[in-house]
C-alpha cells in the first residue's frame, strides 16, 4: 500500500507540474495573467515539496480540493446531478459554513501542499464573500465553476485585480445542446461574457459535460474553436454521471471513452496554447478513482468532508476538526482498502456507481 501510494504521489505531482507548465504557456501573450502565472509555479514548487515531506512521513495529501461552497444556485439545468441527489435547491440553506470558515479551510490547505481548489456549488457566485476570502490566497489556484449568470462590473473588476481566481463556465456544447439544458438564450449570454471577459484579458475556462450524444461535438474543432477564439485557456472534460436510470445511456462507456482519449490528444496537438483536461481522465494508469483523498477530496457547504461531489456521503465534518485530520477520515481510508475505488464501472463515477457499498462503509463506521 505504501508503495501505491509513493507512487501515486509522484504521478500526482508530475501531472501538478505539467498542468503548471501548460497554464504557464497558454497565458503567455498576457502580461497579466503571466506574472501571476509565474508566481503560482513557483508556489506550486513549494507545495510539492510539502506533500513529498509529508510522504516520507506516512501522510498523503492531495493537491486538489473541490469546495462546494454554497448549496444555492439560481437555474434549473436539465440532468443536473446535484438537484438530482437534493444537495442544491433554489434557496441557500441555513447553517452553511461562513467566510471566515471557508478562509481557514483555505489556509489550511495551503499549508499543507493542497495547489488547486475548485470553487463549486450551487452556484459559487452567489457566495461572494468566500470568492473574496480566496482571492487573498494567492499561492492557491481557485477555479470557480460557474453559469455565469452573476458575472457584472464588479466580479470583472475582482478577477482583474485576484488573478488566482479562474472563472470557468459550465457549457454543453454548441447552441442547441447548451440551451436544451439551460434554456433559451443560455448559450448566447455565455459567449457574451466570455467575450466581454476577453476584451478585458482576463483568462477564463469551460466546463464541459460529456454525454454519449454531445461526445463529437464538444471534442470538434468547431466547438473548440468558438471558445479559443473568444479566449478560453482551459477546457475541463467531465464524463457524466446519471442521476436516474432513464438517463444512464448518456454516461460514457469504455468504447466512447477510447474515443475521448484520442480525440483529446488531438486536441492538446492543434491547440498547443490551451489546456485540456479530463476527469475523471485515464484511472487505470494511477490505480483507480482519486477521490477520497488520493488526488482529491471534496467539502460541501455545511463542512461535511465527503469523497467527491458524486459521492455525498461523510462521517467527519471540519467544524470539529483540522483539514489534515478530516484527511484521515475512517470513510476515505476504507474506501482504499476496501479497493473500492479500483473496481471498474461503467459509467463516469465508480463511486456513485457502488453508492450502497460506500453507504454501508459510512453506518459501519
Amino acid at each position: 500500500m505504501n508503495e501505491i501510494k509513493s507512487n501515486l504521489s509522484e504521478y500526482l505531482s508530475e501531472s501538478v507540474k505539467n498542468i503548471v507548465t501548460s497554464a504557464v504557456k497558454s497565458t503567455l501573450t498576457n502580461p497579466k495573467e503571466s506574472i501571476y502565472m509565474a508566481s503560482f509555479a513557483a508556489s506550486s514548487r513549494t507545495a510539492s515539496r510539502k506533500r513529498a515531506k509529508s510522504e516520507m512521513s506516512g501522510e498523503h495529501i492531495p493537491p486538489f480540493l473541490i469546495a462546494s461552497i454554497t448549496d444555492g444556485c439560481n437555474m434549473h439545468c436539465a440532468g443536473c446531478f446535484a438537484r438530482g441527489i437534493h444537495t442544491c435547491s433554489d434557496e441557500q440553506g441555513s447553517n452553511q459554513l461562513t467566510a471566515e470558515e471557508w478562509e481557514s479551510i483555505f489556509k489550511q490547505s495551503s499549508d499543507l501542499g493542497v495547489s488547486f481548489i475548485f470553487l463549486a456549488g450551487g452556484e459559487p457566485l452567489l457566495r461572494k464573500d468566500v470568492i473574496q476570502k480566496a482571492a487573498n490566497v494567492r499561492e492557491i489556484l481557485f477555479p470557480v465553476i460557474t453559469n455565469g449568470t452573476l458575472i457584472g462590473d464588479d466580479y470583472m473588476k475582482l478577477f482583474d485585480k485576484s488573478r488566482n481566481l479562474l472563472p470557468e463556465f459550465s457549457i454543453e456544447g454548441k447552441e442547441a445542446n447548451t440551451d436544451a439544458s439551460r434554456g433559451s438564450v443560455g448559450y448566447i449570454n455565455l459567449i457574451s461574457i466570455m467575450e466581454k471577459l476577453n476584451r478585458r484579458g482576463l483568462v477564463f475556462g469551460a466546463s464541459v459535460t460529456v454525454t454519449t450524444e454531445n461526445l463529437d461535438e464538444v471534442f470538434s474543432h468547431e466547438f473548440i474553436s468558438v471558445l479559443s477564439e473568444r479566449g478560453c485557456k482551459v477546457v475541463f472534460f467531465i464524463e457524466y454521471v446519471p442521476v436516474a436510470a432513464d438517463s444512464k445511456h448518456l454516461a460514457p462507456q469504455d468504447a466512447e471513452r477510447e474515443i475521448m482519449r484520442q480525440k483529446y490528444e488531438e486536441l492538446k496537438s492543434n491547440y498547443p496554447d490551451m489546456m485540456f483536461i479530463s476527469f475523471p481522465g485515464d484511472e487505470e494508469s494511477f490505480g483507480g478513482c482519486l477521490a477520497a483523498g488520493r488526488g482529491f477530496f471534496h467539502i460541501n457547504a455545511h463542512g461535511g468532508v465527503e469523497p467527491c461531489p458524486f459521492s455525498p456521503y461523510s462521517d467527519i465534518n471540519v467544524r470539529d476538526m483540522s483539514v489534515k485530520e478530516a484527511l484521515n477520515s475512517k470513510l476515505f481510508a476504507a474506501l482504499q482498502s476496501d479497493e473500492v475505488l479500483s473496481e471498474h464501472h461503467s459509467g463516469g463515477c465508480v463511486l456513485y456507481e457502488q453508492r450502497e457499498q460506500v453507504e454501508r462503509l459510512v453506518n459501519a463506521g
